[in-house]
């Protein structure tokens, strides 16, 4: 019996080694696969959860949002002023130790209430493993349109 927990526990110890990373993709492809229902839903705690409370939204051609209140902020904005309804992410890498931190890039797709694209581009975000989870904490994007 012991031989057969050593052997599990080695196992699991060597699939830790091959991908360092498999957590935190894991934590991103679900916060990813809801984020958008902020809009769809107009519910601004979904976007707000998945975010590091000292994060930093640094959105093309605006002052960076910094802190606890940036992705309110940020959602507000979004919401009400662009009117975004939903959208989707497209991870293209994700790399790092998978300790405290880890970079994704991606594109990223946003529509409107009709459902029509409304801008597309790309974004790098590093996350970060807080005692709540992995977290976005830098997030920084821009639009393919010119």
């Amino acid at each position: 019996m012991a031989l057969a927990m050593l052997t599990v526990c080695e196992a699991q110890k060597r699939k830790q080694v091959e991908d360092p990373l498999a957590e935190a993709r894991q934590a991103i492809e679900k916060s990813n696969a809801i984020y958008f229902q902020a809009f769809v839903k107009g519910d601004s705690s979904i976007f707000i959860e998945r975010y590091a409370k000292d994060c930093c939204i640094m959105a093309p051609n605006a002052p960076a949002k910094c802190g606890p209140d940036a992705a309110l902020a940020f959602y507000r904005i979004a919401y009400h002023q662009f009117g975004l309804r939903d959208g989707r992410f497209i991870t293209q890498e994700i790399f790092g130790d998978g300790k405290e931190f880890v970079t994704e890039v991606g594109l990223w797709e946003s529509y409107n209430a009709n459902g029509e694209l409304y801008d597309h581009g790309k974004f790098m975000v590093l996350w970060k493993k807080t005692q709540d989870g992995w977290k976005m904490f830098r997030d920084s994007f821009s639009s393919n349109r010119n």
